[in-house]
């Protein structure tokens, strides 16, 4: 009977004779803490972008500017993203030779 499959009353329980396998049909407990962990992340960014809506002078190579704070911080994230991303795959291309 190696391999078959046995349902018990439970519907959310499947059981293997060598595994068991446990169907979900609402969120795990990791998925939940995602989700808490996400909306916490998106309220913080949001009152952070809030609080930094003044206007600063930004110094390029040639001349300057200016800027909302948040608009500055945002992008200068997204350019370290960029960078980070672009660095892995070469990390990552290097290994596989």
């Amino acid at each position: 009977m190696a391999g078959q499959e046995e349902r018990r009353q439970d519907p959310d329980i499947s059981v293997q004779t060598d595994q068991v396998v446990v169907e979900h049909h609402g969120l795990t407990v990791r998925e939940r803490v995602r989700v808490a962990v996400a909306v916490v992340l998106a309220v913080l960014i949001t009152v952070f972008a809030i609080l930094n809506t003044g206007d600063v002078k930004v110094d390029w190579i040639f001349g300057s500017s200016r800027a909302p704070l948040i608009v500055v911080i945002v992008i200068s994230l997204l350019v370290g993203v960029v960078l980070t991303y672009i660095a892995e795959r070469r990390v990552a291309r290097r290994r596989r030779g």
